[in-house]
């Protein structure tokens, strides 16, 4: 055994992780990544079956008044994820030390009161204390986009039929698989089927990408030609950028950008392993971005993907943090918070002088996140004097049914142009994306057809001048929503 696997380390970096889920900095699978590759695979491990039990870990830690008696161990956290091993596991794994000492001091006791909470629970085994997952993830096939930069998609298919898989869909049986109806490249497979350790997945060749998380990349439709300039704003981990790296061919330079020192780094691995060679990573904060510097004034498609309270996911592992108290208050002042952030990516991609085409997507059900923020950034004067407004619904993603809720909207028929991806519905993680295009001018419109030039990708002939004045006249009918304002 590694010589790093006997020191107390490795239980440090554990609570480290679960101090972060606390505060709320990230989901799971989010904060995990940011670990050293070398170490990730075993703190996960840890870190997750902790959460799993931490509420019987927790009922242990206070009937045993261990944190009182012990002032060696000052975190919870840290406590929990020792507690985990000595009670779940073969025991600590670390030499002697103070602070395993401070919990083997304990010993009899910890396991004295586990055996009580075992009997009072009525439990028959040890998996019944587990916290159970969401059921909707058991309809949600396992998910794989086949990484065009590598192969092609029919060689991934007739590679898997010559393992002995077969296309008769993805719960026909353990071997069952089939091709996306609405994604180019995408593959379903059974929910049960490990792939991260599949030599495919190591060498880059599969992305492992909920179907909805695809959704973005797709409809903002980037240019696959040597001139093309596309900005992902929010990049970390990679999938999305990977996304559009394949699908611009390859071609033309996207720039990536991740304001976290740690994720990007995950983020430059991820693009290493993918082989996206048209991106250039930018550990930089998007909104610190002059839209006017030369470098980026001729970008055309930005894709806004950024965080959000994560509201969507089921079927990963973040239902393990769902058992967390939040009042009503709390979660409302989080939620807009996080609005106030989405708002002011989009305000400030609409300032890129050349930009078409913006697509906002969350992993968010909560409409405070999705419509809202869309419904205000329509409001925008950066949208009015853009001259944006939503994409037409036949430009976004047609043949998927489940729109934006018409309510929640200033004009119930623009919830047509926005998708949604109910999670237990749609066999798909809860999902939200919305595509804003520049409009062109009346003039513009008739110069281009009298040159017999086609409207450029993400142009609407629509005269932008009637679309801002509509706005405008319903801007003045309501009275003007409360600004929000960035937390510090």
């Amino acid at each position: 055994m590694p010589k790093r696997h006997n020191t107390m380390n490795f239980y440090f970096e554990g609570a480290k992780v679960l101090d972060r889920l606390d505060a709320k900095q990230g989901s799971i699978k989010g904060v995990i990544a940011t670990l050293p590759e070398k170490d990730r695979k075993r703190t996960a491990a840890l870190v997750i079956e902790t959460l799993k039990y931490k509420s019987v870990l927790n009922d242990v830690l206070d009937a045993s008044k261990l944190l009182k008696e012990e002032k060696k161990i000052t975190s919870r956290n840290l406590a929990l994820v020792l507690l985990h091993d000595l009670l779940l596991a073969k025991g600590i794994q670390a030499s002697e030390g103070p602070v395993k000492q401070a919990i083997l001091r304990h010993k009899t006791r910890l396991h004295s009161e586990f055996t009580r909470i075992k009997i009072k629970k009525g439990v028959k085994s040890v998996t019944e204390l587990a916290a159970t997952g969401d059921e909707r993830a058991a309809k949600i096939p396992r998910y794989v986009r086949i990484n065009t930069s590598c192969w092609s998609t029919e060689e991934a298919v007739e590679t898997f039929i010559a393992r002995g898989y077969s296309l008769d869909g993805p719960f026909a049986h353990s071997k069952g698989f089939a091709r996306d109806e609405h994604i180019p490249d995408l593959l379903l497979f059974s929910p049960d089927i490990q792939l991260s350790d599949d030599p495919l997945y190591t060498a880059g060749k599969l992305i492992l990408q909920d179907k909805a998380s695809c959704f973005p990349a797709y409809i903002l439709s980037p240019p696959d030609d040597d001139n093309g300039v596309v900005i992902d704003a929010t990049a970390a981990p990679g999938n999305k950028t990977s996304h559009l790296s394949a699908l611009m061919q390859n071609k033309g330079t996207l720039y990536a950008f991740e304001r976290d020192k740690r994720r990007f780094a995950t983020l430059q691995m991820m693009l290493a392993k993918a082989r996206c060679k048209n991106v250039q990573p930018v550990n930089a904060d998007f909104l610190t971005v002059s839209p006017d510097d030369p470098k980026y004034n001729s970008v055309t498609h930005i894709l806004l993907d950024p965080s959000c309270s994560g509201s969507g996911i089921v079927n990963r592992l973040d239902h393990l943090l769902e058992s967390e108290s939040e009042s009503m208050d709390d979660r409302e002042t989080r939620l807009n918070k996080l609005a106030d952030f989405q708002l002011m990516m989009i305000k400030h991609a609409m300032k890129f002088p050349s930009v078409k085409r913006i697509v906002y997507s969350t992993c968010s059900i909560h409409a405070a996140e999705n419509e809202h923020v869309v419904r205000d950034a329509l409001q925008s004067e950066e949208c009015l004097s853009g001259r944006f407004d939503l994409a037409s619904p036949g430009d976004v993603l047609p043949a998927w049914k489940r729109r934006g809720i018409p309510e929640e909207m200033n004009n119930p028929a623009d919830a047509a142009s926005l998708v949604r991806c109910s999670p237990g519905e749609d066999a798909t993680n809860g999902f939200f994306v919305s595509l804003f295009v520049r409009q062109i001018s009346t003039a513009e419109a008739e110069n281009k057809k009298r040159k017999g030039a086609p409207c450029a990708n993400g142009d609407e002939e629509t005269p932008s001048e009637d679309t801002a004045i509509r706005r405008r006249n319903k801007k003045k009918k309501r009275k003007k929503p409360q600004a929000l304002t960035v937390s510090s």
